[in-house]
């Protein structure tokens, strides 16, 4: 008999992989659902099935009049509206538990990103692995979002795309872990749109500063200047929020 209730912790890592993987790849032969079955055990068509639950509940495919697979929506509502109460908690949870059944810690899973902090102690070390392990979820959840390419240029490598903040995470902890405060950009980018130098607007237009527009420099012609009004590459699921474009452009453009 197969198993009918689903467990809050396989609820939550299922909902960890429907953040991390584009939705079109929601299917049992994703080796990503695959191994999380294998996790679990459950099928993969049954990780795939509460995929596209979730997918029922999240307002960016309501919108867009995607339904999904209605069915299973009492189940996974729950674990959508704690992730939009608390996002920090939920993905760290997530994480942890999706480490426990990978035979690790989550110490060691990351130890990669965590390095400095085995000198931390008591509440010190914990904030900060959490942040660490979080930014990186982030990273994860921005780079599947926008398919592993700049928003601006289309860039691809991965090794020089930054999952960035249209808010700062140091500014605002509400939108620390929202997807639709981030944007995918590459280094130059980055950097250009933390400090002012571009923008976009709320139809998703890039917005070039004054300064560059003018400058008669051909590389910042060629990188810059020559995306003036043009609209970004848009991501397949979590649009960035309007209200944070917005606020961006009105505090942080040099115009």
């Amino acid at each position: 008999m197969p198993r009918i209730n689903w467990t809050r912790e396989e609820l939550i890592l299922t909902f960890n992989l429907y953040l991390k993987i584009p939705f079109g790849k929601f299917h049992h032969g994703n080796k990503d659902v695959i191994e999380l079955a294998s996790l679990i055990n459950r099928t993969p068509s049954a990780i795939a099935m509460r995929l596209s639950n979730f997918a029922s509940v999240d307002p960016y495919h309501q919108e867009r009049g995607i339904s999904g697979l209605r069915g299973g929506i009492a189940q996974v509502q729950p674990i959508w509206d704690e992730f939009n109460e608390n996002k920090e908690e939920l993905i760290f949870e997530s994480e942890k538990i999706l480490a426990n059944l990978q035979d690790t810690s989550i110490e060691k899973k990351y130890n990669s990103i965590l390095d400095g902090t085995e000198n931390l102690h008591g509440e010190t070390k914990i904030r900060e692995v959490k942040t660490r392990i979080n930014q990186n979820v982030f990273r994860q959840i921005v780079l599947a979002n926008y398919s592993r390419k700049c928003a601006v240029t289309g860039f691809n490598n991965s090794n020089f795309l930054i999952a960035s903040h249209i808010t700062p995470w140091s500014v605002d902890k509400q939108n620390r872990l929202n997807p639709q405060n981030g944007i995918l950009l590459n280094n130059l980018h980055d950097k250009a749109f933390e400090n002012g130098f571009i923008a976009i607007n709320k139809n998703y237009e890039i917005l070039i500063c004054s300064e560059f527009l003018n400058s008669k420099d051909s590389f910042i012609q060629n990188y810059f200047a020559s995306y003036h009004n043009k609209k970004i590459n848009l991501p397949i699921r979590f649009l960035p929020d309007n209200s944070l474009l917005e606020k961006h452009l009105e505090e942080r453009f040099l115009r």
